[in-house]
């Protein structure tokens, strides 16, 4: 309801608020046609300056009105606006009216100053509250800006406006002080209208800039009406009255043009610096020096000596307040830009050394990236505590800084992750860099009183080949060191596929990136398993397809190496679950088959992993019993204690994990001890000649019995024939999966599949 109010209230009142414009300015236009000679008859001439003079008070009024409710933000400055038209109209027809047709009458000079006077007030109200709708909030600087404006142009205004006319030259009378009312409020009007300048900078702001020439049309009318009236020269009825008509012209403008605004954004730790904020200030500080320069020794007025010391003194104010912005504003820039535990650079500092070091790399100068993760960081928080690890990481940098050279930037990422940018390093520079800076880490930590030895893995990127921006050499070096943990080499360098050129490789992963911001590039075909007990499918595998547009249809084969190279496995697999969760709401209220999706190392370390997944199965309407993860063995090694702690997250949502491809990692049998899994798969170099060779039934005949020992189903890849299913039967597997059972289809040719009885090779197997 909130945001289609403002919108049908806009609709509402645009014909309107355009049919009020046009009969200001027509009214404007009448009366400017008795500009000058005018018909005979001074009854006539009462009524020309009453009537036609404030008619185009009413509809700019209503214009005002009308803005204030558009544009709820500035509703005090609008209506505000309104009643001081509404109050000067009626000043202005009863100083005419009342003097009577025959000229003979008595005007109420009272009532007509009062009304006038607080017309101007309100004035003052339309401009404080427009600023107080620019600006979010107030800070020191912005009130002595606003103070420096105002008492220069007030300084200014008394010195050459009303100081001429209360010391007078020799020749000429002193204006009487109840004259002086007019325009000691323009000075008055004319210093805040000075000062909401100041405040808010020389800025294009349609609304500030059109009310601010209408009063300054008005002001203008007023002095030199006032001038003329001093020198007795005022004629009435000429050009002179059109200033204020104009000025109610711009009003009637800026309250039609008036739109909503966005919310002021807040200039916490920024400082008010730049031409446009300091270039009103100072005129208004050079403007109060000249007039005590030009009235030294005159008879400059006391007060507008007094206003021109003030404006000085508080510029000399500002200019300390500006000294105290910019030294806090440098102290939050180096917080933003430091990592508060290490004293070292952080990963926006990096990111913003890298953009200028990748500027400049060439072939001839190429860049690198050093991606350091600590081996074994973990163990020492869980046994010495957060505060033994803060006290190793802290002493990561005073170890490395010393072995980096001029130009080199260290920086910590986060955790136990750290980066070393080299500037104009070849790779076998950064290679040679990365094995120094691994010996330095390998020395002893003291730690509490006590000798830790941590190892560390370091991945190695180059840029610009085969990187080209600062996001794909992290993504590599990332790449390179995962790398590197999982061989336990140490360091990595991270190599493009030299099955294909760099170019192809580049441009396969920058094609990638553009298929996952697609909607109809990726999809997922689906490969049942069935149970050998009964032959029905107790799961459907998601076998991730890339339907590239020039290359057609792409196998995992030809896709996940790109996918790991360009660090985008993560993002892969959140599109692959969210493709399986759709598949699987198409049969899930008839057939209670789940769905697979296997997990990259990645996934398997992200500790967000289980909140997604919830997520993602909330927005599809599944319980968890809907969807199986898959993961191989070597994706756990990377990092063991935070994959088992993912695992067991994910346990606890009742989402099922299984273990693929069983048997040719590490099988670790004190490993799986400890794994929290449901399901081990059993790879399909174990399963192809089971029902021939003894030595491979034996090892399936064992997996099975430790795998119902510890409570786990056991899948079977790879089963492509009757005698296969059979053999495994015997041996007592669960269930089995292969081209025997269904090749791999898309979603509807499955659906199909599932919903139709056949002859199944497993019957051939019972049998």
């Amino acid at each position: 309801m909130r945001t289609d109010r403002p919108t049908a209230a806009r609709a509402g009142t645009a014909p309107s608020s355009r049919a009020l414009l046009v009969l200001t300015i027509l009214s404007v236009g009448l009366f400017a046609t008795g500009v000058g000679p005018r018909p005979a008859g001074l009854g006539w001439d009462r009524l020309y300056d009453a009537g036609l003079y404030n008619l185009a008070y009413l509809p700019a009024a209503a214009l005002c009105w009308c803005a204030a409710r558009r544009v709820p933000r500035e509703r005090l400055a609008w209506r505000a606006l309104a009643v001081s038209l509404l109050l000067s109209a009626s000043a202005n027809a009863l100083r005419t009216l009342s003097t009577g047709v025959d000229g003979g009458g008595t005007s109420p000079w009272f009532v007509v100053d009062v009304l006038s006077l607080i017309a101007y007030l309100t004035l003052y109200v339309t401009m404080v509250g427009l600023i107080r709708a620019r600006v979010a909030r107030f800070h020191p600087s912005m009130w002595l800006d606003g103070v420096i404006g105002a008492l220069g142009a007030t300084a200014v205004g008394v010195a050459f406006l009303v100081g001429p006319y209360l010391h007078p030259a020799d020749g000429r009378d002193a204006v009487p002080l109840v004259q002086m009312a007019l325009p000691v409020t323009d000075v008055l009007l004319l210093g805040l209208l000075v000062a909401v300048g100041s405040i808010l900078g020389v800025r294009l702001d349609r609304t500030l800039l059109l009310v601010t020439a209408a009063m300054g049309a008005v002001m203008v009318g007023d002095v030199v009406l006032f001038a003329r009236t001093a020198a007795g020269t005022y004629v009435d009825g000429g050009p002179l009255e059109l200033f204020w008509l104009i000025g109610i012209c711009l009003v009637g403008l800026g309250a039609h043009l008036a739109r909503p605004r966005p919310r002021p954004a807040e200039q916490d730790g920024r400082t008010r610096l730049g031409w446009r904020l300091l270039a009103l200030p100072l005129t208004c500080n050079v403007a109060s020096l000249l007039v005590l320069a030009l009235g030294w020794g005159d008879r400059l007025p006391v007060a507008a000596a007094w206003l021109a010391i003030g404006c000085v003194l508080a510029a000399i104010a500002r200019t300390a307040v500006t000294f105290g912005e910019v030294r806090a504003f440098n102290e939050v820039r180096q917080q933003a830009r430091t990592d508060e535990l290490t004293g070292l650079a952080n990963r926006r500092a990096l990111l913003d050394r890298a953009e200028r070091v990748l500027a400049v790399a060439d072939a001839r100068r190429p860049a690198a990236l050093l991606l350091l993760d600590l081996d074994g960081f973990k163990e020492v928080n869980d046994s010495l505590g957060h505060t033994a690890g803060d006290q190793l990481l802290a002493q990561i940098g005073p170890r490395l800084e010393p072995a980096l050279r001029p130009g080199e930037l260290l920086a910590r990422l986060g955790g136990d992750e750290f980066a070393v940018l080299l500037p104009e390093a070849s790779l076998a520079d950064a290679q040679d860099r990365a094995e120094r800076l691994r010996k330095l880490l390998l020395q002893p930590f003291a730690v509490e009183g006590i000798r830790l030895h941590v190892g560390v893995s370091i991945g190695v990127a180059t840029a610009p080949v085969p990187a080209a921006t600062v996001q794909e050499m992290l993504r590599c070096a990332d790449v390179a060191m995962y790398a590197a943990k999982a061989a336990r080499e140490g360091v990595h360098v991270y190599v493009p596929d030299p099955h294909g050129g760099t170019g192809d490789r580049l441009r396969t992963m920058e094609e990638l990136r553009t298929a996952l911001a697609s909607e109809d590039q990726l999809l997922v075909h689906l490969q049942p398993q069935v149970a050998l007990a009964d032959g029905a499918v107790v799961g459907v595998e998601a076998l991730v397809r890339w339907q590239h547009p020039v290359r057609g249809l792409l196998s995992p084969a030809d896709l996940l190496p790109a996918a790991e190279q360009a660090g985008l496995l993560r993002a892969l697999t959140d599109t692959v679950l969210e493709l399986a969760l759709t598949a699987a709401e198409s049969w899930w209220a008839d057939r209670r088959v789940p769905v697979s999706v296997n997990l990259a190392a990645a996934n398997v370390n992200d500790l967000d992993l289980p909140g997604k997944v919830a997520a993602a199965l909330q927005r599809h309407g599944l319980p968890a019993a809907a969807l199986t993860l898959e993961l191989v063995e070597d994706t756990l090694m990377a990092d063991p204690e935070r994959g088992r702690q993912v695992l067991a997250e994910l346990r606890r949502l009742g989402v099922r994990t299984s273990i693929d491809d069983y048997g040719t990692g590490y099988s670790s049998l004190a490993y799986l001890r400890h794994l929290p899994a449901d399901e081990l798969k059993l790879d399909r170099s174990l399963s192809v000649d089971v029902h021939r060779d003894p030595r491979a039934a034996a090892i399936v005949r064992h997996t099975a019995a430790l795998a119902r020992d510890l409570g786990l189903s056991l899948v079977v890849e790879g089963v492509e024939d009757a005698a296969t299913a059979a053999a495994l039967a015997r041996l007592g597997c669960d269930a089995v999966q292969g081209y025997g059972i269904a090749r791999p289809m898309p979603v509807a040719d499955f659906l199909t599949w599932l919903s139709t009885p056949r002859p199944s090779l497993l019957q051939d197997a019972r049998g």
